[in-house]
């Protein structure tokens, strides 16, 4: 009986049943700078974190659409001003306290509180008052009607922190997800387990651990050896045919939220002109930048806006490729010989392999670029928070954030106050109707005043080892949602 006990595990290891595959490593390129959602812009903290750790009163399923999170069902009032959420109960955090309505109003008042660090503060502005009716019940008044309020709750930024945990969640987060914080070897990995406490359905991994390779000859080496499970966005696109080939893999593509753009300081001179900045757009070939660095993955854009979203409206043409164009534009503006600005790019390699391009293309029409290639870190200090940039290459992967064109402070420090006040209408409208006009004209401002030279829609390829499911095909948000995976024999 024990000898067939022994023989019956020794056959289920060594098949890989169920037992050998609890585990997983997913790769990705980005290291987080800190764990805290709520308080950082970088996109790599939600990969790791978003679902699988924290969550929020609604949250991003897998085809972008809006569900309940720890708010199980909510109630509108007639007017849209009040929103009176119901929570899930029984809920704890990691370390054992009970989470309830108390911990929303604390996360709801820190995100919009004056001295407020989160990135997405703005998601907040419209908040007049959080109130707890009972343990399990959290009344939100708005100062105005917003269409988009229960979408902005499903931001990482919105997710639902505790007061004891605070102090140090940059490095050891507490959420109430599927999943807990283990460990983190900065420069390496992070390690999460499986909550066995979870309040809702159960994740059917016991570890994973998220790996960070930046380098893309890296990234094909560790998926070839099988040192990873899988590697989202891979950086390395060039290689997907040989893995598609390969019956140990399989490829999936699916679309992003992310606009990759040509970031413009629109503050420093010559970028404060429009004329100069038309001028860089029309010297862009997308398509050249798109085949040169993403091997054909991604679509060209004309503005900030997904192409598969039934608002966008194609604005190519506005920015067509057509150097002598550009070259006019220049003298028009005073720039005939040209003029040299930085080019600072992050380290992902549509920003890499795609600044090498535009430089070549903006010195075919006189404008030198000085390039810079930073780490994270250091992109997040120089450009994004000390606006010290003349152009850099980034996708903003934030779900339907053409209104961070309304905040004068953002980075590339666009002022237009026609715009803003149509973000402000947009909040203040319902009627879908009359909210997709309004999207319709602010993606048009944008791209006539060429704030930005807008590239194309990121795509994400994922590769997985044959037998992985579960995985997000589509990025509807900056996550890496592992909630659902396991492992198919």
């Amino acid at each position: 009986m024990k000898l067939g006990a022994v023989s019956a595990l020794a056959m289920m290891m060594a098949t890989g049943g169920a037992l050998a595959k609890s585990d997983i490593v997913v790769a990705m390129q980005l290291e987080p700078p800190h764990l805290d959602p709520t308080g950082g812009a970088a996109g790599a903290i939600d990969s790791v974190l978003y679902s699988n750790v924290f969550e929020g009163l609604t949250r991003f399923a897998a085809d972008g659409s809006i569900i309940p999170g720890l708010a199980r069902e909510w109630e509108i009032s007639e007017d849209g001003l009040t929103y009176t959420f119901n929570l899930a109960e029984g809920v704890m955090f990691h370390d054992g306290t009970a989470m309830d309505a108390e911990d929303v109003k604390f996360s709801l008042d820190r995100a919009r509180a004056e001295d407020s660090a989160n990135a997405q503060k703005a998601l907040f502005a419209g908040i007049e008052e959080v109130e707890v009716v009972d343990p399990t019940t959290v009344r939100v008044t708005l100062s105005e009607p917003d269409g988009n309020f229960l979408f902005n709750m499903a931001w990482g930024d919105a997710v639902i922190v505790a007061p004891e945990s605070i102090e140090n969640i940059k490095q050891q987060p507490v959420g109430t997800g599927a999943f807990k914080f283990a460990n983190w070897v900065q420069g390496d990995n992070i390690t999460l387990e499986r909550n066995p406490d979870y309040w809702g359905t159960p994740a059917q991994l016991d570890n994973v651990t998220f790996k960070f390779i930046s380098d893309p000859t890296a990234a094909f080496a560790a998926v070839m050896a099988e040192d990873v499970d899988v590697f989202t966005a891979f950086p390395a696109p060039e290689n997907l045919p040989q893995f598609e080939a390969d019956p140990r893999f399989e490829v999936i593509v699916g679309n992003t939220e992310g606009e990759t753009i040509l970031s413009t300081n629109n503050k420093m001179p010559p970028l404060d002109n429009v004329t100069v900045r038309k001028a860089i757009a029309h010297a862009i070939n997308r398509q050249e930048i798109i085949d040169g660095a993403m091997f054909g993955l991604g679509t060209p854009i004309g503005t900030h806006f997904a192409p598969h979203h039934p608002d966008y409206v194609d604005l190519t043409g506005n920015s067509q490729y057509d150097p002598e164009l550009a070259k006019e534009l220049l003298a028009e503006a005073g720039f005939a010989d040209g003029f040299t600005t930085t080019l600072k790019l992050p380290p992902p390699s549509y920003a890499r392999r795609g600044g090498e391009i535009v430089a070549s293309q903006l010195r075919a029409v006189g404008i030198e670029t000085e390039i810079s290639n930073l780490e994270w870190a250091q992109w997040l200090e120089q450009v994004f928070t000390g606006k010290d940039y003349g152009l850099t290459i980034v996708s903003h992967t934030e779900p339907m954030d053409i209104n961070i064109y309304a905040r004068p402070d953002y980075y590339f420090q666009y002022d237009n106050p026609d715009f803003q006040a149509l973000m402000d209408e947009l909040t203040r409208t319902t009627d879908p109707e009359a909210r997709s006009a309004l999207l319709k004209k602010a993606q048009t401002i944008i791209s006539e005043d060429y704030v930005n030279g807008y590239l194309f829609q990121l795509a994400t390829p994922t590769v997985a080892k044959a037998g992985v499911r579960g995985m997000w095909k589509d990025a509807p948000t900056q996550a890496v949602d592992l909630t659902g995976v396991y492992w198919e024999e």
